[in-house]
């Protein structure tokens, strides 16, 4: 039956919050993402990089070697080892995205491969889609597949009263397109990433 799950075929989403600015909108977001990813029956890991507080790269190796020597990162490693999909809710800074999640990103290699990564943008009159744009050269390198459906949110500032943001019908059909991307993506991808 459609949207019926067993816990062995759940789908871990990871959610990436892509911005640390004191009074970033990205929280509200990814709030409401996480809330639309549980509510389609999915796992939900909400990574927070605030709460991660991943220093700038200091591993003394590249990550293609796995030789980790820090408790953050192998902490790190281990979470996103356990994820099936990503969602990365980024905004946009200078037609691109931000730092903290460049550097999110770098740390590892291995663990990326093989998995389906969805967008959710925002920022001004183009939605983020110029720092999603962006985001495609380092997804692809770092072997994280990209689901044809992005969603792009405009304006996103006058969508949060009171720390919550209200999606517009566009922005929770397409969320919801997405969603259903990254859980036949996750499944067919499944076999390379075993």
């Amino acid at each position: 039956m459609p949207g019926t799950r067993v816990a062995e075929s759940m789908t871990r989403i990871m959610i990436i919050i892509g911005s640390v600015r004191p009074g970033r909108i990205g929280l509200p977001i990814a709030q409401w993402v996480n809330d639309r990813v549980t509510a389609a029956g999915h796992e939900v890991d909400l990574v927070d990089l605030v709460e991660l507080a991943l220093p700038f790269m200091d591993e003394p190796e590249h990550p293609g070697k796995r030789a980790y020597t820090k408790p953050h990162t192998i902490a790190w490693s281990a979470r996103v080892e356990q994820a099936d999909a990503i969602v990365l809710v980024s905004p946009e800074y200078n037609h691109s995205y931000s730092p903290a999640l460049k550097n999110a990103l770098d740390f590892l290699a291995h663990e990326w491969q093989g998995k389906p990564v969805g967008v959710v943008s925002y920022g001004g009159a183009s939605g983020g889609l110029r720092g999603a744009a962006a985001l495609d050269a380092v997804l692809t390198t770092i072997g994280l597949v990209r689901v044809p459906v992005d969603v792009a949110i405009n304006g996103p500032q006058a969508h949060v009263v009171d720390g919550v943001f209200t999606p517009i019908e566009k922005n929770d059909a397409v969320l919801a397109r997405m969603i259903d991307a990254l859980e036949r993506y996750a499944e067919v991808l499944r076999p390379l990433r075993a």
